[in-house]
């Protein structure tokens, strides 16, 4: 395979300063968690020729256009090994690369972390963050004396990881929690036009100076690599991916979109976004009333704007049912035909522990989730709503994709 080199790349990806880390972010980012062999760790010598050569040339096309912040994690299995193997075409000053520890004790983490440089091949990395602050129990143990984030100081102060963050899909206050800690120069938190709940996180980042880096905004952010019919027409002349990466980034306190590309070519539809940028703000906003207008048109006005209103976490629900979260996939079935996302999202509840948390709707007691709703508008509606949206949407137990 010919190899691209640091002196062919041409960079056309506009980059935006990443918070107090000062470093030029480019404002999409090669996300390391699609384009591995195994989600389990395995030597070099086990890894397909194959494989390595499509991730390769995945990692070369991304430099060559200017994504040159690279993005990983330990828990993401041969991610690593194989891109530790694929960057030493590169100088290591022509890329920003980040790795994800979990919240580990202080001197598993330093291991874990010091594995992980070694699978990448290099002495430092300019990104480490503490992978999954996804509830209180694991932000104390992230904060505890001798916590991850012990550790993490340690590294930085030996030159090992430059720039010290956290990963999080976590509820808001849990996210607003860690923000206010000030010991962080940038957050991976979920945001994106089907999920705006976090716009408060973003906001308070800001105030902290903080990079804010958004997670997996095409997958867990719609399926929108493979939409529905409906969805495409109504963000037309524009795929629905272009529309969400405008929509992100018409905020300009989000600096970075990870695109889990699994092949060169998924790039593609992103630069699309490009040329668009200077008019972010008006042709999302013109996108989002159509969009605002089919939904209401499909579940009324009242639905749409207050169907979360008066709904605790899962935690407070009999069986631990995330009402939140299934509401909002049967809404995104009903409004906009997204019916694969529907059922990838609600496949996980009971399988995912703290990454995607609560039950499905299997079995509930009708009136023991109404008294457990009393202030949404819609109580009596919702156990129907519920057994539908499990007869729409359940299948046999998936697992997770990944950590992100």
């Amino acid at each position: 395979m010919a190899l691209l080199t640091a002196t062919s790349a041409h960079p056309t990806i506009p980059t935006r300063r990443f918070g107090s880390t000062n470093l030029p972010m480019p404002i999409f980012t090669c996300g390391g968690m699609r384009f591995q062999q195994s989600w389990d760790d395995q030597p070099l010598d086990q890894i397909s020729p194959q494989n390595q050569q499509k991730l390769e040339e995945t990692i070369h096309r991304a430099l060559q256009l200017g994504f040159r912040h690279i993005e990983t994690a330990r828990a993401y299995g041969t991610s690593e090994i194989q891109l530790g193997l694929a960057l030493q075409n590169f100088p290591r000053n022509s890329f920003l690369l980040q790795t994800k520890i979990p919240p580990l004790p202080a001197e598993k983490f330093r291991q874990a972390f010091l594995n992980s440089l070694q699978k990448l091949r290099t002495t430092y990395v300019d990104l480490l963050s503490i992978h999954g602050i996804n509830n209180q129990q694991l932000l104390d143990l992230t904060l505890q004396p001798n916590g991850a984030l012990h550790a993490a100081r340690q590294l930085q102060r030996e030159g090992l990881a430059l720039h010290i963050g956290f990963s999080t899909h976590a509820p808001l206050p849990i996210i607003l929690k860690a923000i206010r800690s000030g010991e962080f120069s940038y957050v991976n938190l979920h945001w994106y036009w089907i999920f705006q709940e976090n716009s408060p996180a973003i906001e308070e980042a800001d105030k902290y100076d903080m990079g804010v880096f958004i997670i997996s905004p095409n997958d867990k952010g719609g399926k929108l690599y493979d939409p529905p019919q409906k969805l495409r027409q109504l963000t037309h002349p524009y795929h629905p991916m272009v529309f969400n990466n405008l929509f992100c980034l018409s905020n300009p306190n989000v600096h970075t979109l990870s695109l889990g590309a699994a092949k060169p070519s998924d790039f593609d539809e992103h630069l699309n976004t490009i040329p668009l940028l200077p008019n972010a703000r008006q042709i999302s906003a013109s996108i989002d009333q159509k969009l605002q207008n089919a939904a209401v048109a499909q579940v009324g006005s009242s639905w749409w704007h207050h169907y979360l209103d008066g709904i605790p976490e899962y935690e407070q629900i009999p069986g631990q049912i995330n009402i939140r979260v299934i509401l909002r996939l049967w809404t995104l079935y009903r409004c906009f035909d997204m019916l694969a996302y529907a059922q990838m999202r609600y496949n996980l509840l009971g399988n995912a522990g703290h990454w995607f948390p609560g039950n499905n709707a299997a079995n509930f007691d009708d009136i023991q989730i109404q008294n457990s709703i009393p202030n949404s508008p819609f109580r009596n509606q919702i156990p129907q709503i519920l057994r539908e949206a499990h007869s729409l949407f359940f299948k046999a137990p998936a697992k997770r994709l990944s950590k992100d």
